[in-house]
This record gives C-alpha cells, structure tokens and sequence, in this order.
C-alpha cells in the first residue's frame, strides 16, 4: 500500500509521512473502500482530543488515574491464582461455605478411615494376638459386671434360696470329709 492511499485525520490525501505529535497511534486511515462499517463507526463516535497536537507547554496534560484496587496486594495475589488456574485448567468453584465445609469433613473422614485400614494392614502378629487377648478380658469384665448387677437386683427370695443351697452344700461336704477320715 503507499502512503498516497491513505487518508490522513486532517482529511488529506498523501499526508502519511508528514510528522506529527500524535502520529504513533495511527492517525492516516485506509481509503473509503477497503474501511469496513464498523471502522467507519468506532471512528466516528470517538473525537479526537486536540491537546495532542498542540505544543503548548503551559497545558496540564492528563494522567491516567491510579486504580486503588488493582494496586492492592490482595488484589494482585488474587488475579495471579486465577491466571494460573486458567493455565491449569482448574475452574474457580461458586458453591456455598455449607458445602465446601461439608465436602471437606467426608473428605477428611474418608482419610481418616484409610489411614486406620492401613493401620490394621500394617498391624504385626504379635499386636493381632494382644488385641485379641485384650478383647477376650473386656468380655470377661464385662460377663463379670453383668452378673453381678443380676444378684444385686435379684428378689430377696431369690438370694435367700441361693445362701440356703450354698449353707446345704457346705454341710454336706463337711460331712462327708468327716466321713472320709
């Protein structure tokens, strides 16, 4: 393309080499034919600022205004971890506090029960047999415990019986150990 097809802000034809303050955002256009509406239209909505071409030191020139929000720490640690979830192609998750804390407790509850299966798996003969042993002595206890609140809460009736068979036994081993000496 030469410069004489295209047409400058300014409205002349073959003015692309002419330099300008504002020359480096593109000033020159491309000819009628090849611009497309939607050119046309951005273009025509958007003026241009005519602080731009004139040289006039005493004119304060605009700055672009400081974002409070995208300076701010957080803000930069935040947008950094969803670039590189992005890159990862991990989605950010929208559910509720309720669920996640649910999600989390099964999720910690189904380690938990890994890590006590391993535990077993990983248990030795001797610990198996000590367990076994200990378990036999808690029924035993507890056999022990049981019939004792039975003779504690048995009829008096009942207690009287058995101290009249055990009074009857005991006779009758003495006498026959007197007999047998």
């Amino acid at each position: 393309r030469r410069s004489s097809d295209l047409w400058c802000v300014g409205g002349e034809p073959g003015a692309a080499g002419r330099e300008r303050s504002g020359s480096a955002r593109g000033d020159c256009l491309p000819p009628e034919s090849e611009r497309g509406d939607s050119y046309l239209g951005e273009r025509s909505i958007m003026a241009e600022p005519d602080y731009i071409d004139s040289d006039n030191p005493d004119l304060i020139k605009p700055k672009k205004m400081v974002n409070p929000v995208k300076i701010s720490r957080n803000h930069q640690d935040l947008h950094r971890e969803l670039l590189m979830n992005q890159k990862l192609g991990i989605a950010p998750q929208n559910k509720p506090e309720l669920q996640k804390v649910m999600e989390k407790r099964k999720r910690d509850q189904v380690v938990k029960q890994h890590k006590e299966e391993d535990a077993q798996k990983k248990k030795s003969d001797l610990e198996i047999e000590l367990q076994k042993r200990q378990q036999k002595l808690e029924q035993l206890e507890f056999e022990k415990h049981r019939t004792e609140e039975e003779r504690e809460n048995a009829p008096e009736f009942v207690k009287m019986k058995g101290n009249l068979r055990r009074t009857n036994q005991e006779a009758a081993d003495r006498q026959s150990t007197r007999l047998n000496s």
